[in-house]
């Protein structure tokens, strides 16, 4: 330095106590001394900057074990009444809902003398409906017709003129309902489709045909099983 002038001594104070001045004047308690060194590479500015806070690293959340559910235990679906009740135990709709409508009962019917067997024919009772397979005045028929016969949980194992695929007949021998009875498949159409019904086979009404006439009518189907009927399900 030039002779008269400050020394560097007493520039670097000059400039601590301008330092001071500056910070009290904006406010701040503590202002940042920084030595005046040619060799350091910091800045008066960087000594003001404040230090960068710590970072602290995030803790991962625990993971938290899945909650399990009991499932409650599937009930099986109840048993229908024609497997657990017995018939005399049975209600009256539960008892005529084991008709399938098949119409096979209400054809006159011949027995032979020589073996007692009984035949069939196709010729249906009066009150008889040969498409809809059913009785037209079910709840006189016992009235207008002499021989209807009612059929009951006492005498259902005597009448041996009943056909095979009647469903008093099976549950009474202790069988089971096939595909077709409508207590199973819930359509009172399968009868039909399985061909257990009369429909279209009734050949004449009995108030047409006089009895001497009836065996030029006897059949041999009502007795007998349909193809497909005896199957566990519905064929295809």
């Amino acid at each position: 330095l030039a002779q008269g002038g400050i020394g560097r001594a007493e520039a670097q104070t000059a400039w601590v106590i301008a330092t001071r001045l500056n910070w009290l004047i904006h406010g701040h308690s503590t202002p940042i001394m920084t030595e005046l060194d040619p060799r350091s590479t910091r800045t008066a500015k960087d000594s003001e900057m404040p230090p960068k806070p710590a970072v602290k690293p995030v803790a991962k959340p625990a993971l938290k074990a899945a909650k399990t559910f009991a499932l409650a235990p599937v009930k099986p679906a109840p048993e229908p009444f024609w497997r657990t009740k017995a018939m005399a135990a049975m209600t009256a709709k539960e008892w005529e809902s084991l008709c399938d409508g098949c119409g096979r009962c209400c054809l006159n019917k011949l027995t032979d003398v020589d073996t007692n067997e009984t035949v069939y024919t196709d010729v249906g009772c009066t009150l008889l409906d040969g498409q809809t397979c059913r009785c037209t005045d079910y709840k006189n028929r016992q009235a207008k017709v002499s021989d209807c016969v009612r059929l009951t949980p006492r005498n259902i194992k005597r009448l041996t003129w009943l056909p095979p695929t009647c469903g008093y007949k099976l549950v009474a021998e202790g069988r089971d309902l096939y595909w077709w009875h409508p207590l199973v498949s819930g359509d009172p159409d399968t009868v039909h489709a399985a061909g257990i019904s009369v429909r279209g086979r009734v050949a004449a009404s009995e108030t047409d045909v006089p009895d001497e006439k009836l065996e030029d009518y006897i059949v041999k189907w009502p007795g007998k099983w349909p193809k497909g009927a005896k199957a566990k399900v519905a064929p295809k």
